[in-house]
């Protein structure tokens, strides 16, 4: 696997999220995710009102005291079975009165959530039917069909999972924060969350069950549409 640089430098505006980015003058563009994500997280200084809202109103006991200690932008998880690792908008490390929380951040507007799996294997290789072995056994999906879910939500979710063992966490979550208004994609996002025999609605959180002790979360946050026109 490559190796991931744990070396960070704090920002000091939105500016500086553009230079981390794989294709900055392709994906820095007004009405797109990465420069909305930006702006919000970077004003925020600490969770987002969108995030910080759904966060107060569920019944999770860790989300009633949760408080962001790092927040890093563009941040690589490296994977087994391959030479790509899976690259978070955003990496958060949160402190909540159940221990530490890893949530591993995903930013939307129109942007899908890439192929399915069965796309994805299509033009296959050893590399990711090792990868994908590792990803069922990290998400407990050991035997359902995957053909049709977005295989970014899988390397995403495991992602978060392994941060949360590298920090020694007790909790992981994988938070898609959606700037469209009319919930594109959200029905990718529900396929994924049924693999769990979850349902999901936007601006929820769920609970999809405990990993090798670590408990982990799925949430649709809705962000405030005004950072579609920075």
């Amino acid at each position: 696997m490559k190796r991931i640089n744990r070396i960070f430098i704090p920002t000091t505006s939105p500016e500086d999220w553009k230079a981390l980015l794989a294709q900055p003058d392709k994906q820095w563009r007004t009405g797109y995710s990465a420069k909305a994500l930006a702006h919000c997280w970077e004003e925020a200084q600490g969770f987002p009102k969108s995030v910080e809202q759904v966060f107060s109103k569920t019944s999770h006991s860790p989300f009633k005291s949760i408080v962001p200690l790092l927040i890093l932008p563009e941040y690589q998880v490296p994977v087994p079975g391959g030479t790509r690792p899976s690259q978070n908008d955003i990496f958060v490390l949160a402190h909540s009165n159940e221990g530490l929380m890893a949530i591993a951040v995903e930013g939307k507007v129109e942007e899908p959530f890439g192929p399915t799996v069965s796309e994805w294997l299509k033009e296959g290789s050893e590399g990711k039917q090792v990868r994908l072995a590792y990803l069922r056994e990290q998400l407990g999906l050991t035997d359902q069909p995957l053909g049709n879910i977005r295989y970014q939500l899988l390397h995403r979710t495991a992602s978060a999972l392994i941060e949360a063992k590298w920090f020694h966490a007790s909790s992981a979550m994988v938070l898609v924060h959606s700037f469209s208004q009319d919930q594109t994609w959200f029905e990718d996002y529900t396929a994924f969350l049924g693999l769990f025999d979850k349902i999901g609605t936007p601006d929820s959180i769920d609970l999809l069950g405990n990993r090798n002790g670590i408990d982990l979360y799925l949430s649709w946050v809705t962000g405030d549409e005004k950072y579609l026109r920075v």
